[in-house]
């Protein structure tokens, strides 16, 4: 399904008009949106307090409660946004700002971003309280002469209830590149939600962006002490190396002390996924990975994979950004750092090293811009630099393993089956500014137990008969392929054995794989009888819909084997991925493009 920008422009009828978001929609935590203010719907008052609180159970399909077979089933961990000039069939299960922010419920909201656009977000609160909620904006402009900075402070003079943070950056190159709402509500129960989005309109409406929501966590009960042992991809874990986290933030001064002094009292024993995060500084390696220690950068994904299991048949991971900084004019940090750190985990079988997997990188071509949603436009947000000498020697060893986004070029590497059909995602045409790290895997043909083994692929929309590929773990971060942002090569000083890495940005992300949901909550890092594959178009994997179909004829017996647990993972991009061609080269927004994009617009530069 390659569809045609101006096809989709001459298919409004097919779509809601602008501004048609209000209509009714279910948001990933559930949360509705319609026409009718929510306020005249939902009470403001906190309710009482035997009120059943959302946890990660609720990810699973609430319409399989009756079901008689044991399989469970859940949604994406990652969902993505609604595309505003696509059609609806390509917008299931999607979300808008509005459906993280609309809830009238909502008493606080710290907000951090690298851009904002302050009147943006607070449209994006319930109008009857959008007054009334204390806004926290955490921003990067530390300079006071910084433009940016004084347009932020002039937007926000406007409302009395947003107060400005400006976030500690001691290094020269860094940025506070993170993407994060963090969510306080009347009904005493916070929500943690990590997005790949700048806070302004464009970001929001025709580029590919994606979000990881945690469940609602209830505050802990006086005198309750925290249910779990920290654990790589737990509650607890997650939640010392997210305080950890912001509290990095108070180096040098007192920044996110409100918000931390608060979320000490939630329980986050209902999370699923292993915080990926970046603060600027040098910050030791530690060498027995102590759970109660907190790595960061590239370090941080070393230390989390050591305990994921990940299969040995084809590995393969693909690193998906809208952005490559200078890298250095040999491969040095990229294979020996970066992709190192990257290719680990844990073996299947005891005492056997892990297969090397294989990189792409994934990344848009000029051509892929061009037709693109926004055309030119788009490409603003996305970028990567090969005017000097230093810079097209990092496209000679980028360019083996460069991959395109839309997967549709003509003067890319034909596919290696061409006859086989895609897996279409819908966002082809709808530029990337997400960014996800993934680790592919292909599963033995006796193994296929799960799509391979089904005859339908109806209720998931383009679901293919056959799944060609599994997934070992996924990440989902606001992190593009930098030193900036992952940390440089570790270094040691003469005084001291132990490694360092220098990081000069905020980053933050979460990571996730399947033994996470498995049926047993006692060990996340085993080899459960789980699997994560990918899905298209919907958050859903399309067994759950033939289960559905097929529950008023099965029954399950004592002496049938159970299946295995799905894990689905919204893609935002088709599969399989598409080399790029001898002539192509990736968007590079610095320089100038004469062929006209899709509006018949050039790009001077």
């Amino acid at each position: 399904m390659n569809l045609d920008p101006k096809t989709i422009m001459d298919s409004s009828s097919k779509r809601s008009a602008p501004g048609d978001d209000d209509g009714v929609a279910e948001s990933p935590s559930g949360r509705h949106t319609n026409s009718t203010p929510l306020s005249l719907t939902h009470p403001i008052s906190p309710p009482l307090k035997k009120r059943r609180l959302v946890n990660a159970e609720e990810l699973e399909d609430k319409d399989h409660d009756t079901r008689t077979t044991p399989r469970q089933t859940f949604r994406s961990p990652f969902q993505l946004t609604k595309i505003k000039d696509l059609p609806a069939e390509l917008n299931k299960d999607t979300y808008t700002l509005k459906d993280i922010l609309g809830d009238p419920l909502i008493s606080e909201c710290w907000e951090f971003n690298y851009l904002h656009d302050i009147d943006f977000l607070m449209a994006a609160f319930d109008e009857d309280v959008r007054h009334l909620v204390k806004v926290h904006v955490v921003h990067g402009f530390w300079k006071r002469e910084d433009p940016s900075r004084q347009q932020l402070q002039e937007d926000a003079s406007r409302y009395k209830n947003v107060e400005l943070h400006a976030a500690f950056l001691p290094e020269m190159f860094g940025t506070h590149h993170s993407k994060m709402f963090i969510l306080l509500r009347h009904d005493a129960t916070a929500e943690v939600i990590i997005h790949t989005g700048n806070l302004i309109a464009r970001d929001w409406t025709n580029m590919t962006q994606g979000a990881w929501f945690s469940p609602r966590l209830p505050l802990l009960k006086p005198g309750q002490v925290e249910a779990q042992e920290p654990q790589i991809g737990n509650g607890a874990k997650f939640k010392i190396d997210f305080l950890n986290y912001l509290r990095a933030y108070d180096t040098k001064r007192p920044t996110c002390k409100g918000i931390i002094n608060q979320l000490v009292k939630y329980d986050f024993s209902s999370v699923k996924g292993s915080l990926i995060a970046s603060v600027p500084g040098r910050h030791p390696i530690s060498p027995d990975d102590s759970i109660k220690t907190t790595q960061f950068g590239w370090a941080a994904m070393k230390s989390a994979l050591k305990a994921i299991p990940v299969h040995e048949t084809q590995p393969e991971i693909a690193v998906q950004i809208s952005s490559i900084a200078t890298l250095g004019p040999t491969d040095t940090w990229l294979k020996s750092t970066f992709f190192a750190s990257l290719a680990g985990g844990k073996p299947q079988t005891p005492r056997r090293s892990t297969a090397q997997p294989s990189f792409k990188v994934v990344f848009p071509t000029p051509d892929e811009i061009r037709k693109s949603l926004d055309g030119y436009s788009s490409g603003g947000s996305i970028h990567t630099k090969i005017q000097s000498a230093q810079q097209a020697k990092q496209l000679q060893y980028l360019r083996p393993i460069f991959h395109h986004w839309a997967n549709d070029s003509s003067d890319g590497v034909p596919l290696d089956h061409p006859q086989a059909k895609q897996h279409v995602s819908g966002r082809n045409r709808a530029a990337p500014h997400i960014k996800t790290y993934i680790r592919f895997y292909s599963p033995p043909s006796a193994s296929q137990t799960s799509s391979s083994s089904s005859s339908s692929s109806s209720g998931a929309g383009n679901q293919q008969q056959q799944q060609t590929k599994r997934i070992d773990w996924a990440l989902l971060t606001s992190a593009n392929l930098s030193k900036q942002a992952w940390g440089d090569s570790p270094s040691s000083s003469s005084s001291s054995s132990s490694s360092t890495i220098r990081i000069s940005s905020y980053e933050i992300g979460v990571l996730v794989w399947p033994a996470l949901y498995s049926s047993s909550d006692k060990d996340t890092t085993a080899a459960a009888s789980a699997i994560m594959e990918p899905v298209f178009l919907t958050d859903h994997h399309h067994l759950d819909h033939n289960d559905k179909a097929e529950a008023t004829t099965t029954t399950t017996t004592t002496t049938s084997p159970t299946p295995p647990t799905i894990i689905p993972l919204r893609m935002p991009y088709n599969l399989p991925l598409q080399r790029y061609g001898p002539s192509e080269t990736p968007w590079v927004a610095t320089a100038t493009h004469t062929e006209p994009d899709w509006m018949g617009r050039t790009w001077e530069r």
